[in-house]
C-alpha cells in the first residue's frame, strides 16, 4: 500500500474490483501489459503451417525477452504502484521505441502500439481528487441561519472599525488582497 491509497472504506463485494481499478491506471498497465507479450514472445516464436515451420528468431532475441519482461512490470507497477505511473509511462513509451529495432518491428507493430498507448494512458492519468464527508458539528446545529440569503455570519471576526478609519491603496482587505476602496 503506497501513501497515496486512500484510506479504505466499507464497499459492497460486487464493487471492489470496480473502486481498485479506478484507483490507479488500470487500462493503462493493460496495454502495457499487452503490449510486453508480443514483443517478448516473437522472437522466440515459430508457427507451423503443414510440413513448414516458420520462425521468427532474431538474433537480438535476448534483448527482446528483457524488453518484453520489463514492459510486463512496468504494465504490474502501474496497477500496484500507483504513485509511480509518470515514470513507468516514459519507461514504457522509451521500451516501446527501443523495441522497434530490436524485436520485429517492436512485436510486428502490435506490441510497440500497444505500449506506447498504454504508456501516454499512464502519463495522462491522474487520481481523482479525495471525496470529502460531510462533517455534522453540534456547535453549528443551534446557530440561527442568516435573514436573507445574501448575509454573511460574523460570529467570531473582530468588530469592524468605524467611519474614522479610512482605506488606502496599502490596506489589505479581510481576504488578504489589496482593498479597492480609497
Amino acid at each position: 500500500m503506497s501513501a497515496e491509497t486512500p484510506a479504505s472504506r466499507e464497499v459492497p463485494k460486487e464493487n471492489r474490483f470496480k473502486v481498485w481499478r479506478q484507483t490507479r491506471p488500470f487500462w493503462a498497465g493493460l496495454f502495457t501489459l499487452l503490449g510486453g507479450v508480443p514483443i517478448a514472445y516473437l522472437p522466440y516464436g515459430d508457427m507451423r503451417l503443414g510440413n513448414i515451420t516458420l520462425a521468427m528468431k532474431t538474433t537480438a532475441g535476448s534483448s527482446a525477452l528483457i524488453i518484453g519482461t520489463l514492459l510486463i512490470t512496468l504494465g504490474l507497477m502501474m496497477w500496484f504502484q500507483p504513485a509511480v505511473r509518470v515514470f513507468a509511462g516514459v519507461a514504457t513509451i522509451v521500451l516501446g521505441l527501443v523495441s522497434i529495432p530490436v524485436s520485429n518491428f517492436g512485436g510486428l507493430g502490435v506490441g510497440f502500439l500497444l505500449s506506447l498507448i498504454g504508456g501516454g494512458m499512464s502519463i495522462a492519468w491522474a487520481p481523482a481528487p479525495p471525496v470529502e464527508e460531510a462533517v455534522d458539528t453540534e456547535d453549528e446545529a443551534g446557530q440561527e441561519a442568516p435573514a436573507e440569503a445574501g448575509a454573511v455570519l460574523t460570529a467570531g471576526l473582530p468588530e469592524q472599525r468605524g467611519p474614522e478609519h479610512y482605506a488606502t491603496d496599502k490596506t489589505f482587505d479581510a481576504n488578504g488582497g489589496r482593498n479597492s476602496a480609497g
